[in-house]
């Protein structure tokens, strides 16, 4: 299933970096889009949406929806 965040606070490749690597801990098999300018972050993963977002969150991350 395929859930679209609105992540506000990324602003370069790292940052882009982080929030992948946070989502991938969470789960590996996460398939991962990024786009930074419209600051959305699109998430295929089976996971609860409230655990993807609080993975983005811990990483420093605001998470809209």
């Amino acid at each position: 299933m395929i859930q679209t965040f609105t992540v506000t606070g990324m602003t370069c490749g790292h940052c882009e970096k982080a929030v992948t690597h946070a989502l991938k801990q969470l789960d590996p098999q996460a398939q991962v889009t990024i786009d930074r300018s419209a600051n959305r972050v699109d998430v295929e993963s089976d996971q609860a949406r409230a655990l993807l977002s609080q993975a983005m969150t811990d990483e420093g991350y605001t998470v809209a929806s």
